[in-house]
């Protein structure tokens, strides 16, 4: 078996994290590298030139990064290539990203599009959940904690409760106009999609 054929396994992201890696490659003005040679020498520049770098970073051998450099293997398996536009995808266009964070967290907010089971506790007693499809706004503050636990790599479980708190105080309690201390709570999401 070769170095090209012995790959490791790709992480998984689970839905929330997905889903804000997805808003911020909306905010793209050009769109990233597609093909493996032109991923591979992208990375490579912001590896600073470094082979084994990016082949660590990318869990396969120096050779093969220095193959899709040179243009002599074009079509990596579907992990390598999974890999290569993820990692890709984060690291293009820093600059738009922050921007669009900066403003998200700043001022314009997010919103959010969520089919998920909600459950819920209010004043001490809780009502029976239910699977439920919203779209709502989450107010700059929420997206400031959302962005910083995902920054300082927090779990998909992790997210979860903020998420829901966002999704509590603006479409719940409307900015807490009504139904004081309901607590939200989701789990088994379905689809999960924000924008900034």
């Amino acid at each position: 078996m070769s170095d090209h054929e012995q790959q490791q396994p790709a992480p998984c992201r689970g839905k929330v994290l997905e889903a804000l890696a997805r808003a911020e490659r909306k905010v793209f003005t050009r769109p990233a590298p597609k093909s493996a040679k032109a991923q591979v020498k992208f990375l490579l520049t912001r590896a600073k030139g470094s082979t084994q770098a990016l082949a660590e970073r990318l869990g396969i051998s120096r050779r093969t990064v220095e193959r899709y450099r040179a243009g002599t293997l074009t079509t990596p398996q579907k992990r390598l290539r999974e890999a290569l536009a993820e990692e890709t995808e984060s690291e293009w266009q820093p600059q738009v990203r922050a921007q669009a964070r900066e403003q998200a967290s700043t001022s314009s907010g997010m919103m959010v599009d969520v089919t998920a089971y909600f459950g819920f506790t209010y004043k001490g007693c809780s009502d029976d959940g239910r699977e439920r499809q919203i779209t709502t706004d989450i107010s700059p503050y929420y997206v400031k904690q959302i962005l910083k636990l995902q920054e300082a790599g927090a779990t998909e479980e992790e997210l979860h409760p903020i998420v829901a708190e966002a999704i509590t105080e603006s479409y719940f309690t409307e900015w807490g106009t009504r139904a004081a201390g309901l607590r939200a709570d989701f789990t088994h999401v379905s689809k999960i999609s924000f924008r900034f």
